[in-house]
C-alpha cells in the first residue's frame, strides 16, 4: 500500500537556472515541481501515474522511494513513514528506471548477488528467487557474461532482476520499456503482471498509452506538478470523448 498525502516539491532556482527557464522563472526563486498531490496505491493492483515530460511524475515516485525528501505532505509505504522510517520503507521496495547503472566488470548473476547480500538474503532463497527471475526474464543465456558486453536490453533485465531479487511488496516502475525492443519491452510487462498476481502494489509512469490501457487498474494524471484525475481506468474510458485512449489524454492534459 502506497499512500500519498498534500505532497509538495519545492527545488531552489539559481540566476543561471532563472535565465534558462525563461522569463515565467526570472523574478522565482523556487521551482514547484510537486504542488499538493494526493493518491493512494492499493495491493493486487496497477496504478499509472501519467503526464507529459516534466510534470512531476519523476520527482513523485523519488520521493515515494526516499530518494528525494518532500517539502511538505506525508508518504507512507506499507506503513512505513518515508521519511521518519526511511530504511524500512527502501526495504519494502523495488525501484526501477530507464538507466541501468549497473557495475560493468560483474555479470548479471554478481550484479544480482551483491544486492541480495546487502538485503542479507540467505543463498537458498536467493538461488530459488534467482532461478525464477531469470527463467522469467529469459536471462539464462547471459547470466555469466560481463554485463559490458551485454545489449541494452540484456542490461535492463539485469537491471530489474537487481531491483526485485529481495521480493519487494511494493514495486515502483519510471518508464521501465522507455527505448527497448518489442520482446524486452514484452519480459517488462508480463513482470508486472507477475508483480499484480502476486497480490505487490504496483505504480508506474510509462508514455506507452498502450501499455496504460494493457496494464492499469486505476490511474493518475499530473500536469504541472498538479494531480487534475485520479481515478480507475474502466472510469476513465466511461468519460472518454476522444476516438482513443491516446487522444484522451492528449485532450485531457491540454485542457489542464
Amino acid at each position: 500500500m502506497i499512500n500519498v498525502k498534500n505532497l509538495v516539491k519545492d527545488f531552489s532556482l539559481n540566476k543561471k537556472q532563472r535565465k534558462e527557464m525563461g522569463d515565467k522563472y526570472k523574478d522565482s526563486k523556487i521551482l514547484r515541481a510537486v504542488d499538493d498531490v494526493n493518491f493512494e496505491c492499493k495491493p493486487g493492483r496497477i496504478f499509472g501515474l501519467l503526464g507529459p515530460n516534466g510534470a512531476g511524475k519523476t520527482t513523485t515516485l523519488r520521493m515515494i522511494a526516499t530518494m528525494l525528501k518532500p517539502t511538505s505532505g506525508e508518504i507512507t509505504v506499507a506503513g512505513y513513514d518515508s521519511i521518519e522510517e526511511g530504511q524500512e520503507v527502501r526495504g519494502q521496495i523495488g525501484f526501477m528506471t530507464g538507466q541501468t547503472a549497473l557495475y560493468d566488470r560483474l555479470t548479471p548473476t554478481e550484479m544480482v548477488k551483491y544486492i541480495a547480500d546487502l538485503h542479507e538474503m540467505d543463498n537458498k532463497d536467493f538461488n530459488a528467487r534467482k532461478d525464477y527471475l531469470f527463467d522469467l526474464l529469459d536471462m539464462k543465456s547471459f547470466a555469466d557474461r560481463r554485463i559490458a558486453r551485454l545489449s541494452t536490453g540484456m542490461k535492463q533485465k539485469t537491471s530489474i532482476a537487481r531491483t526485485i531479487i529481495h521480493n519487494p511488496q511494493v514495486m515502483i516502475f519510471d518508464e521501465p520499456t522507455s527505448g527497448l525492443d518489442v520482446m524486452t519491452s514484452r519480459a517488462i510487462v508480463n513482470l508486472i503482471r507477475s508483480c499484480q498476481q502476486e497480490g505487490k502494489t504496483v505504480i508506474f509512469s510509462t508514455h506507452r498509452m498502450g501499455e496504460v490501457n494493457q496494464l492499469c487498474d486505476d490511474i493518475a494524471i499530473i500536469y504541472n506538478g498538479k494531480l487534475f484525475y485520479n481515478n480507475t481506468l474502466d472510469q476513465f474510458k466511461s468519460e472518454m470523448t476522444q476516438p482513443t485512449f491516446e487522444e484522451e489524454f492528449i485532450y485531457r492534459v491540454g485542457e489542464a
